[in-house]
């Protein structure tokens, strides 16, 4: 939103620096007796001259608060980019464990759900298995999965 007034802002500046050049240049031109440096004419062009200098110091002003709010857009987005991206990192990890328990025929993985936290990159275990082998075998297939993720094992061991 900032944004958007600010570039009205630099526009109607931009306009009407020209129009008071304009104005300028066809008060000079119309009247073709008059000295540039003495007379009404003069005064016109050199109060529009100032007008002109004040709209384009008020319209560069403008361009650089529009640099600056620019800027920290951009430093914003970095960071919200960073952590989708741990937030997606986390997510991949959480999935990769999930097929990995699911394809290893040696393990229940019916009832265990896994789930990832970005913040602390770490993975946990949670539900239940039937034996503590299998409890073990799937802490130990997480450490694999999870490279670089603390694995938290809250699996319990429940018989059938």
């Amino acid at each position: 939103m900032k944004s958007h007034r600010a570039s009205a802002i630099l526009l109607a500046a931009a306009v009407a620096a020209s129009c008071a050049k304009t104005e300028q240049q066809t008060t000079v031109r119309s009247s073709p007796t008059a000295s540039p440096t003495s007379g009404p004419t003069s005064e016109i062009g050199r109060t529009a001259g100032e007008a002109a200098d004040k709209v384009a110091a008020k319209a560069k002003e403008a361009g650089d608060k529009i640099a600056e709010g620019a800027k920290d857009a951009g430093a914003k987005i970095k960071e919200g980019a960073k952590e989708v991206s741990a937030e997606l990192g986390v997510q991949k990890q959480v999935l990769d464990v999930k097929a990995a328990l699911m394809a290893d025929k040696t393990i229940d993985a019916s009832k265990i759900d896994v789930d990832g936290d970005a913040a602390t990159k770490s993975v946990t275990l949670k539900g239940t298995v039937p034996s503590a082998a299998q409890k073990s075998a799937a802490e130990k297939l997480a450490r694999e999965k999870a490279e670089g993720y603390t694995v938290r094992n809250r699996l319990t061991v429940a018989a059938k």
